[in-house]
């Protein structure tokens, strides 16, 4: 029982994965923009006393492994990650330097499941990139 969070009056381990795309899933989350997101995304979670476990952000949507205290909904966090995140990329890469107003960058919608105890396995399959560029892969297309 080491492992688990704590509130005040809980024990909890809520662990959740999600996944979320960019709109109209534009292959955007490279170079400069995927280096610094990371960093915001962990910011933003540490305000909603969230953290995130593991991520993985490809070229053109973002997986994350996410422990959620009980006391916020898995969909307020997820929206305030994305709203967020949207908002700095407009101010920072988009050359605004006022509020991003009636644009999204990302999708409205998102994937997620509980992790449990399918935590290893999850974390496998986050880590895609590897599996994206093995040479059977590459030959699909072609």
């Amino acid at each position: 029982m080491d492992d688990y969070e704590s509130l005040s009056h809980t024990k909890w381990e809520c662990k959740y994965h999600i996944v979320f795309i960019p709109k109209c899933r534009r292959k955007t989350l490279f170079g400069q923009i995927r280096q610094h997101l990371g960093e915001v995304f962990h910011k933003l979670a540490a305000q909603k006393e969230s953290r995130i476990e593991e991520g993985h952000l490809q070229p053109d949507h973002v997986h994350m492994l996410i422990s959620i205290p009980p006391k916020y909904a898995v969909s307020q966090v997820v929206g305030f990650l994305k709203g967020k995140s949207a908002i700095h990329i407009a101010r920072v890469y988009g050359e605004r330097k006022r509020n991003f107003v009636g644009q999204s960058f990302w999708a409205r919608g998102f994937f997620v499941s509980t992790v449990g105890r399918d935590e290893a396995v999850i974390r496998e399959y986050m880590n895609q990139e590897a599996e994206d560029n093995r040479p059977e892969q590459l030959r699909l297309w072609r």
